[in-house]
């Protein structure tokens, strides 16, 4: 048996994991994360995919954390493995904390730390009356690896940037590439990013020069013109197995500033306003700038607001020829 409350940030769900995982000592959590990935992988297979899970659903498992800084580390997975960040994971753990009691609200303004596998994160809480009203997070420091490289998509010739945000994307134009950045289109954007990330995959590895384990592309930022007067752009995150990020994408948004903030169509007084393919909204602030390796990079503050979804209890019957988990896409 397991229980878990899940929530939605800008309609990404995710599934905070509360009942069902065997103890896992306190110590540093990439080392945390294998010892999950090895030994109890079966958890990720038996709730994040069908028949209990989906595709695009993201689960979180908080651990104990070895450094008293830290409140908790978590690890991020999904049904087809593991994420070393999740910006809407950010906002939704911090939703849940908060308003199930489990953090007790310390105020209008409540912070939690985290130990994610990319690096600490802290989210800030605004609470009222008890209930979370939107989140924040610093995220760790982002950068631009690649700028206007040259790919060939469906025998048309663009130019992408590949930078980091917690997670590595390539980043490409809407218009570039003849999608439309809409709900029932969702099927060709899907085509496009995965057209794009394989063609960056032919010439590029991407890895970070001060972590040799954050390595691999992520995804594709598809970037077009905002429908709405209040956001800055309209994006739709294509992930490699071709699942669109219903939401803005934090990690996404986070490259995608860092390439903006290089080029000086960012600043620190602007906000930054993401609006996802179905409408939904994060928005960014360019906090500092700072250099990672020999590569210009920023601090962002990603915003959101989460909502609990509900809470659950799965039971997993041995017998069940599907106990183990599918994922259709």
């Amino acid at each position: 048996m397991f229980t878990s409350i899940d929530a939605h940030v800008g309609g990404q769900p995710l599934r905070m994991i509360t009942f069902g995982v065997p103890r896992i000592a306190p110590g540093p959590v990439r080392q945390q994360a294998a010892e999950i990935r090895d030994n109890f992988d079966y958890i990720r297979r038996w709730l994040l995919a069908e028949p209990r899970g989906h595709a695009g659903l993201t689960g979180a498992i908080l651990l104990p954390a070895e450094d008293p800084e830290v409140d908790y580390g978590v690890v991020f997975l999904s049904a087809r493995g593991y994420k070393p960040l999740s910006g809407h994971g950010m906002i939704a753990l911090a939703t849940i904390l908060i308003d199930s009691g489990t953090v007790p609200a310390d105020g209008p303004d409540t912070r939690i730390n985290f130990e994610t596998v990319a690096g600490p994160i802290q989210a800030r809480a605004t609470v009222d009356q008890g209930k979370v009203r939107g989140v924040r997070f610093r995220n760790v420091p982002s950068f631009r690896l690649q700028k206007d490289l040259d790919v060939s998509v469906n025998g048309t010739d663009i130019k992408v940037d590949v930078a980091y945000g917690g997670n590595w994307y390539a980043i490409a134009k809407a218009e570039d590439l003849g999608v439309s950045l809409e709900p029932d289109a969702s099927r060709e954007v899907a085509n496009a990013g995965i057209a794009v990330s394989r063609a960056v995959m032919e010439q590029v590895t991407p890895e970070h020069p001060e972590d040799p384990e954050a390595s691999g592309l992520f995804g594709t930022v598809i970037l077009g013109d905002p429908t709405s007067e209040d956001a800055t752009s309209r994006n739709a995150t294509v992930y490699l197995d071709g699942l669109v990020d219903r939401s803005p994408c934090g990690t996404g948004m986070a490259a995608t500033m860092a390439c903006m903030a290089e080029d000086g169509q960012l600043d620190v007084s602007l906000p930054f306003v993401s609006e996802s393919i179905v409408g939904s909204f994060l928005t960014g602030r360019l906090m500092s700038r700072t250099t990672v390796g020999e590569y210009p990079g920023i601090i962002a503050e990603i915003a959101g607001r989460g909502q609990v979804t509900g809470t659950h209890t799965f039971y997993v019957d041995p017998t069940d020829p599907l106990a183990d988990g599918f994922v259709l896409f």
